[in-house]
C-alpha cells in the first residue's frame, strides 16, 4: 500500500494542477452528456480471511452528466467491475466445513454496480472535476477456489461510497477515484468482517 501513495498523490496533483485558464463567456457547459469509460481496478477485500493487499482487475462502464449550474451537476454510472482477493489461510480455520481442508488461493467476483455521483466543478474552468457519491453493486457471479459446500460465500449485493477527481477535456476525461465498502459482504455468518476497497484509474470519452 505504501508504495501506492505516492503515485496517486502525483496523480491528483497533475490532476488539479491542470491550467485553468480564465472562463471564456461563450464557453458554456452542455446541460445533458454522455460517455463511456474503462480502466484499472486495483481493490482489495478487508478481514482476516484475506490477505491485506491489492489486487489488479478491470472496470467497463457507461454515464451520464446532467450539468444543473455552471458548477454542479451529477453523474448516473452503471459500470462492470471485476475484483479479486487472495485468501489468508485463516479461511480454512474459520470455516472448515466450508473448505473442508481445501487448498484455496483466490476469490473472484463480477459486479454490475450503479453509481450516482455528484460533480463539482473545481476552480474557473469546467476542466476539472470533483466526484462524489453513492454505490450499490450486484454480484454476477462468484469464483473461491476450493470451495467443497454448495454455499454462497458472498452477499448478492453491496454498498458503497466513491470520492475522486475527474479531468473532463472536450472529447476526452481521464480520472481517478477511492471506493469504500460499508457492507459486510460476508455472506456466511458474522465470524469474519468482509469489506471491500478500490482504487479506480480510468480514461474514456465524452459526448
Amino acid at each position: 500500500m505504501k508504495n501506492l501513495i505516492l503515485p496517486l498523490l502525483l496523480s491528483a496533483l497533475c490532476l488539479t494542477a491542470y491550467p485553468q485558464k480564465k472562463k471564456d463567456p461563450a464557453e458554456k457547459e452542455s446541460l445533458f452528456r454522455w460517455g463511456f469509460k474503462g480502466g484499472l481496478n486495483l481493490n482489495k477485500i478487508q478481514g482476516q480471511s484475506f490477505q491485506n493487499e491489492f489486487s489488479y482487475n478491470y472496470a467497463l462502464g457507461g454515464f451520464m452528466q446532467i450539468n444543473f449550474s455552471p458548477k454542479l451537476g451529477i453523474q448516473p454510472e452503471i459500470n462492470f467491475v471485476q475484483t479479486s482477493a487472495e485468501q489468508s489461510d485463516d479461511i480454512t480455520d474459520i470455516y472448515d466445513d466450508l473448505f473442508l481442508g481445501g487448498d484455496q488461493t483466490k476469490a473472484k467476483l463480477d459486479y454490475l454496480k450503479f453509481a450516482g455521483l455528484l460533480n463539482i466543478d473545481i476552480g474557473p474552468s469546467q476542466r476539472v472535476k470533483l466526484q462524489l457519491g453513492p454505490q450499490w453493486g450486484v454480484l454476477l457471479d462468484e469464483a473461491v477456489d476450493s470451495l467443497k459446500a454448495p454455499q454462497d460465500v458472498f452477499k448478492k449485493s453491496e454498498f458503497s461510497v466513491l470520492g475522486g477527481i475527474l479531468l473532463q477535456l472536450p472529447l476526452i476525461h481521464i480520472g481517478t477515484r477511492y471506493e469504500i465498502g460499508l457492507t459486510n459482504i460476508n455472506g456466511i455468518d458474522n465470524q469474519d468482517q468482509w469489506k471491500s476497497q478500490a482504487w479506480q484509474f480510468f480514461v474514456g470519452i465524452t459526448l
